[in-house]
């Protein structure tokens, strides 16, 4: 196997572009466009919080209605990489490595193959997001902005993201909580600084009770999820004071991820009450209701039908949040999730040869 068949020098080609979500996505979204011949190409362009140039894509021919695939442009920071992230390498194994490879330049590259490859009476739609690794931004746009996207009439949307091609039928959302505390700089020896990390702690003291009754409450779980407790993760941040200095500022940063029966009231006001009572500030980003299609939904069970696997539910979260918004969403794709956000990032190459004809037919389906 070599890097000559179609859907593998595309998704090299789409690795060996640079594109953390720090960056600027639009080199790489150039190059996806100069495969969208004969689509309509909707280009949405939008500024990040960090002030960074951003653009997502619509991509359609055919008729309207119909599915769409969507993936996400962006990837992970490089974090422990000791080879180049960004020098695709097919191994002798078949293994595709690279970062991006399987989260998911490789999903990208078989979604548009697919699409391409669409009869001309079979409607196909590409949504081609950015910043779905941080904020779902390019998402949210696209379902709230796109002319393209709003006025086809979707039936479905397939989002693609490593599931080893088990159709996702939901997972869970995230709120993301950031409380500050302030304090006085100064050289700790002299006794005029006021530590940030004191204010902190008896936050800390009541999120670690949150972190303990989210798993040992059954009535805050959600047992058609592996693991049934939500996720209440802490991020402790001094942004680089040196051991000598009296902090000016510490964070914690905390990330809620929920599920559609788990109500996220309890929490929120936990997290809440405990700031104020600290005298923190609290910043809070929601990223939307968590996605969920019953099993018998008509979208999941085509899905289970063409794949021939039984639907499932994930602890991560996806695009879907946001693009639900336009149609039901499922979450399919070649490759194994757990590959993704490592140093030895890699997909199997014959999953993404498999992963074309399969989302052909679920674009053939749509035409029904």
């Amino acid at each position: 196997m070599t890097l000559s068949d179609p859907v593998l020098r595309l998704a090299a080609d789409l690795v060996a572009i640079d594109s953390r979500s720090t960056l600027s996505n639009i080199p790489l979204a150039d190059r996806i466009e100069r495969e969208l011949a004969g689509f309509e190409v909707e280009r949405l362009d939008y500024t990040d919080p960090a002030g960074v140039a951003k653009r997502v894509l619509v991509a359609h021919k055919g008729p309207k209605g119909g599915h769409a695939l969507s993936g996400h442009m962006d990837t992970v920071p490089a974090t422990g990489w000791e080879s180049d992230p960004w020098a695709p390498r097919l191994d002798a194994q078949g293994m595709l490595h690279g970062l991006g490879s399987v989260d998911m330049k490789g999903q990208v590259a078989a979604a548009i193959l697919a699409a391409r490859a669409a009869p001309a009476d079979v409607p196909a739609t590409l949504l081609i997001t950015a910043d779905e690794e941080t904020t779902k931004q390019g998402a949210a746009l696209i379902a709230k902005e796109s002319r393209l996207a709003g006025s086809l009439g979707l039936k479905g949307i397939v989002v693609a993201e490593p599931t080893s091609l088990v159709p996702v039928r939901g997972h869970r959302s995230h709120v993301a909580f950031t409380a500050t505390a302030h304090g006085v700089q100064a050289h700790s020896s002299t006794g005029k600084g006021v530590n940030a990390n004191w204010k902190l702690l008896p936050f800390l003291a009541a999120m670690r009770k949150v972190h303990d009754e989210l798993r040992s409450n059954p009535a805050l779980q959600d047992t058609e999820y592996d693991p049934p407790f939500s996720d209440f993760n802490l991020v402790i941040d001094n942004h680089g004071t040196a051991v000598n200095v009296t902090v000016a500022r510490a964070t914690a940063a905390i990330k809620f991820r929920y599920s559609a029966k788990v109500d996220p009231a309890p929490v929120l006001r936990a997290v809440r009450d405990a700031a104020r009572d600290a005298g923190l500030d609290l910043d809070e980003r929601h990223e939307g209701t968590p996605p969920e299609l019953p099993a018998d939904h008509p979208l999941v069970a085509l899905a289970a039908r063409i794949t021939g696997r039984a639907p499932r539910t994930a602890p991560y979260g996806t695009d879907a949040s946001a693009l639900q918004a336009l149609a039901p969403c499922v979450i399919l794709g070649p490759g194994d999730m757990a590959q993704a956000h490592t140093p030895r990032e890699f997909v199997r190459a014959q999953d993404l040869l498999d992963a074309v004809p399969l989302f052909g037919r679920l674009l053939a389906a749509g035409a029904a």
